[in-house]
């Protein structure tokens, strides 16, 4: 199994746990109210929101995952999101080690 692949069946299991937040508004005010432990910008988002997701979660101190696309998000997810935010602290982890190997 490929890391992207791992990341992704974790994302679907996050998603059933309801240890994530999905949606654009949302993942701000996550952002904001620093549940967001973990945020997923899709690779084939517009320029405009990329660069406002990571500058957010760059000024918050959040990690951001990059290298997925919205296809492959909204495969993992069940609904054709752009952003999404995980609120558990494991799940975060755990997805940041297996992204940056």
């Amino acid at each position: 199994m490929t890391p992207k692949q791992a990341c992704l069946n974790l994302l679907g299991l996050s998603r059933r746990a309801k240890q994530q937040i999905a949606g654009e508004n949302l993942t701000l005010t996550a952002i904001r109210n620093q549940s967001a432990k973990l945020v997923f910008i899709a690779s084939d988002a517009g320029p405009s929101t990329a660069k406002k997701f990571h500058d957010k979660a760059q000024s918050y101190d959040v990690p951001v995952i990059d290298t997925l696309t919205r296809a492959e998000l909204t495969a993992a997810n069940g609904k054709p999101r752009t952003v999404i935010a995980i609120t558990d602290a494991g799940f975060a982890k755990k997805m940041v080690s297996i992204m940056t190997k």
